[in-house]
């Protein structure tokens, strides 16, 4: 992997606390050519560390007022990818992580309110095949949603993202 130099995380720092900056903005907070920042930016997505962009829409906006967090036992771990693929095929789960622990998944979903819930819980995960039981954990309230820290990248930590 290509290494990240200081630069790099300048401009990931400020990106990432607000994608739709203008690049002339960010080039003038760099010191740097628009020309260099898209570049950089290019070269950040093409080696994988960018990886997305785009905008983050309020699910409460839309009639999702319940965020769950969902722990799935499987029959057996191998079974995780066909029950993933399941999975994607329910349009109100948001995430799906294959996990360690008591869980063999955990699932994010929102539902517009318990009854919607229930009816993802009973009729739509359980009724899948090798899911053999579920433990759902409804978040209250999301205090804190960042990224992680770009700035704070060590050397004991992380190498290969040291300055050159």
């Amino acid at each position: 992997m290509e290494k990240i130099d200081k630069l790099d995380k300048e401009i990931l720092e400020i990106i990432s606390n607000n994608a739709r900056i203008p690049f002339k903005d960010v080039a003038a907070d760099c010191g740097v050519s628009r020309a260099a920042i898209h570049q950089r930016v290019q070269r950040l997505i093409d080696m994988g560390v960018i990886v997305g962009s785009g905008y983050h829409v309020n699910p409460a906006s839309l009639g999702y007022n319940t965020c769950t967090y969902v722990g799935i036992t499987l029959e057996r771990g191998s079974m995780y990818q066909r029950v993933c693929n399941e999975f994607s095929k329910i349009p109100e789960i948001v995430e799906c992580h294959f996990t360690t622990g008591p869980y063999t998944m955990l699932i994010k979903l929102y539902a517009r309110d318990n009854a919607h819930l229930m009816e993802l819980l009973n009729n739509r995960l359980q009724e899948i095949e090798g899911v053999i039981s579920t433990e759902t954990l409804i978040s209250l309230k999301q205090s804190i949603k960042k990224e992680v820290p770009i700035g704070a990248v060590h050397k004991e930590i992380a190498p290969s993202l040291d300055e050159a």
